[in-house]
């Protein structure tokens, strides 16, 4: 199997030859680039090896724009390595980096996104409602349940594409899981070759779609049940214990945001986190490409319960979700390193599941898309009136009409606080007639 090596350079290099994305490269070898930069060329080659060069991201059209080179995406590589033996040590990498030319560096990891405990049990009726209560979901559907030509791009485990809820609703697919270079003997189920097959085997990402636009026949209709969804998978499953979680490379979710973005999605839900350890912080360059585009991006904070930081949430202009309770108490497995942007329905949801099936299941993975669909709603509404709300103008929206939790103006554990479709809705009332 290939490792990989990822080269952030200061300057894009020239490229004689142009040079293919990564995800090309896989199936398609016809253009083959084997020379980088010559001093990135003489570290490899006196460790003994040898690689072929590929963009970590593909342009969204015949060449890279302006946009596209602002954030440093025509400029970022991704070095396979031809040999299968192992990885680089850490001698080499540090050569590497320490270059002039070289922004930063690194090799491809594996990241895990635990999956809440769920049970396949139907929840009790009530809750639903006091669910929708809880935010002014009512409110906000006598308005708008969404329009189609408003995406969610729903990055996690995949979709169930065929379930009842979801079917004829996914109107861009993709899968971006490849662990080619990597100890894959844990992973189960599909985790090879990046393709347009993004059928989910956890239930993770079925589970999220729902909640964003389920349509409601067995099961709580979800928040924006007439927008699209874009379905990327970009975690495979692994094998942890007597349980499986989802995995992925973060360096493969990246161009998986770009794709999404490049494809039209104005939401993208990411109910994953990664923790920080060190170097770059994780997606920033890609983010920031999503969000120029007027994208806004949702993640959901964590669910360790404690002050630590998971990206994409931490990251700024991301709005970062936390979960609260039916009684619209913070839940305690909330993490709040991250500045929460606000908190939004998370314990006992009952959504879709994987293979056709439902469940319950609790975490901010299931705040974030709640508050996802409300954006779709947001974004609908406002383009039914001939507008198009931007990532700055959702987060202003979601600062000035959330419900406080406590007197100030913005708490560490729940934000702006609980989401208030009702007064969200006012608000665009006002504002946009």
């Amino acid at each position: 199997m290939k490792h990989h090596l990822v080269v952030k350079l200061r300057t894009a290099v020239a490229e004689p030859v142009p040079i293919p994305d990564w995800q090309r490269f896989i199936t398609d070898k016809s253009v083959v680039v084997t020379s980088f930069l010559p001093e990135v060329d003489q570290v490899l080659h006196g460790s003994g090896r040898e690689f072929w060069v590929t963009h970590e991201y593909a342009p969204a059209g015949t060449g890279w724009s302006e946009v596209e080179r602002h954030h440093g995406l025509d400029r970022t590589y991704r070095l396979v390595l031809a040999d299968d033996t192992t990885r680089l040590p850490d001698a080499t990498l540090a050569a590497i980096s320490g270059l002039p030319q070289v922004e930063s560096c690194h090799q491809l990891e594996v990241v895990r996104t635990p999956v809440p405990d769920r049970a396949e049990l139907a929840a009790p009726a009530s809750t639903a409602e006091v669910h929708e209560d809880l935010i002014g979901l009512g409110f906000a559907h006598a308005l708008t349940r969404g329009r189609p030509d408003v995406r969610v791009a729903v990055l996690d485990t995949g979709v169930n594409l065929d379930h009842p809820e979801i079917r004829g609703k996914v109107v861009a697919r993709a899968d971006f899981v490849d662990l080619h270079g990597l100890d894959t003997s844990s992973f189960v189920g599909d985790h090879l070759g990046v393709d347009d097959d993004p059928e989910d085997e956890l239930g993770h990402g079925t589970h999220v779609a729902g909640i964003i636009a389920g349509e409601g026949a067995r099961m709580p209709v979800g928040l924006a049940p007439g927008c699209r969804l874009m379905a990327v998978r970009v975690l495979a499953t692994l094998r942890a214990g007597d349980g499986l979680q989802g995995a992925g490379i973060v360096d493969n979710i990246n161009p998986a945001i770009k794709w999404a973005t490049d494809q039209g999605a104005e939401v993208i839900n990411m109910s994953l986190g990664i923790r920080h350890t060190g170097g770059g912080l994780p997606h920033q360059d890609v983010i920031r490409y999503a969000l120029s585009h007027g994208v806004t991006v949702v993640a959901a904070s964590g669910n360790d319960g404690a002050d630590t930081k998971y990206y994409p949430g931490a990251l700024p202009g991301v709005v970062a979700v936390g979960a609260v309770d039916d009684a619209g108490s913070v839940a305690g497995f909330t993490s709040y390193g991250a500045p929460i942007s606000v908190v939004a329905p998370g314990v006992n949801i009952l959504s879709s599941y994987a293979r056709g099936r439902y469940a319950v299941a609790s975490g901010t993975s299931q705040a974030a898309p709640v508050v996802a669909g409300a954006v779709a709603l947001f974004k609908s509404y406002g383009r039914d009136r001939g507008r198009d709300l931007d990532a700055a103008a959702v987060l202003r929206l979601l600062r000035e009409t959330s419900d406080r939790i406590d007197s100030q103006p913005r708490s560490r554990h729940a934000g702006y606080g609980l989401i208030n479709l009702t007064d969200s809705f006012k608000w665009l009332l006002n504002s946009l007639n």
